[in-house]
């Protein structure tokens, strides 16, 4: 059975996350586990300066209220925790999702990704955190953490989600693009959907050669698959076709040396990613 580890906080992305994970595990018959990350800073204070002209008493009264403080802190974080996780898990339900469970951790949230991920098949996380009201236009801190750090295919979730049932692969002929092709033939997540490849470069000779290649392989496979190959800057083509067609889904490599999959996961920008405005499936 296809498992699914879907990340939430406290951020109207959780939502759009459950209602992905639930769309995602009904396609395949699999199970959702959610896990809601305690950050460091959620549970405890950091040390206070209590340098300066406390007495001795004083110093001992503010660091004992600092300590009930912390402790009040810590629990109010698990309480809400908990109810974050149970209202994600009724949602699910509700989404008719047979299989649910949950799990509440401390510590950093790539630390758990690296403790669960072995007997997922897919991540889930949104485009953004709880600062997303405030952040409006930045992507989460933690989001290009997790890509780094996980070996398994991740699904970024956008703000609201809508039935997908139109795909676009962008592809560009390198092994984590080659990689989300082969994921695609195999797993039976975006079977039967309207599905369409675009690449950005050169109309004629190599370019043209692998694409036509990896859209055969989707056919071969069973996919009624459209090719293009337009000319451009790739955020730009890319982000109007997505926007102009109505696609409801972006399949691509997150890592490479090619401009496409660098502007989606790198020190530069993250261009793709804030540009299109639907979820998008990630591979390295």
């Amino acid at each position: 059975m296809t498992k699914i580890l879907a990340f939430i906080d406290g951020s109207i992305y959780a939502q759009s996350v459950c209602d992905l994970a639930a769309w995602a595990a009904n396609r395949v018959s699999g199970s959702v586990e959610v896990l809601h990350v305690l950050g460091r800073r959620q549970v405890a204070s950091a040390p206070a300066d209590l340098s300066g002209n406390l007495n001795v008493d004083e110093r001992d009264e503010l660091l004992t209220e600092l300590a009930a403080l912390d402790e009040q802190r810590s629990k109010l974080a698990l309480r809400r925790g908990r109810l974050l996780l149970d209202e994600a898990k009724a949602r699910l339900k509700d989404a008719n999702v047979k299989e649910v469970s949950t799990k509440l951790r401390n510590g950093d949230i790539v630390e758990a990704v690296g403790e669960f991920e072995a007997d997922a098949d897919l991540l889930m996380i949104g485009k953004r955190g709880e600062a997303a009201d405030f952040a409006k236009g930045h992507l989460g801190s933690n989001l290009e953490r997790v890509v780094r750090a996980s070996h398994k295919p991740i699904l970024v979730a956008a703000r609201a989600f809508r039935p997908i049932s139109r795909v676009l692969i962008a592809y560009d002929g390198g092994a984590s693009a080659n990689k989300a092709v082969e994921h695609v033939i195999r797993d039976p997540l975006l079977r039967g959907l309207d599905c369409e490849m675009l690449m950005v470069g050169a109309r004629e000779g190599e370019p043209r050669f692998h694409l036509d290649a990896a859209a055969g392989r989707l056919r071969d496979a069973g996919f009624k698959v459209q090719s293009h190959l337009l000319q451009g800057s790739p955020e730009e083509v890319i982000g109007d076709k997505v926007e102009k067609d109505g696609i409801d889904l972006l399949v691509m490599g997150a890592y490479g040396h090619t401009r496409i999959r660098n502007l989606v996961v790198g020190s530069t920008t993250t261009a793709m990613i804030q540009r299109c405005k639907i979820p998008v499936l990630l591979f390295r």
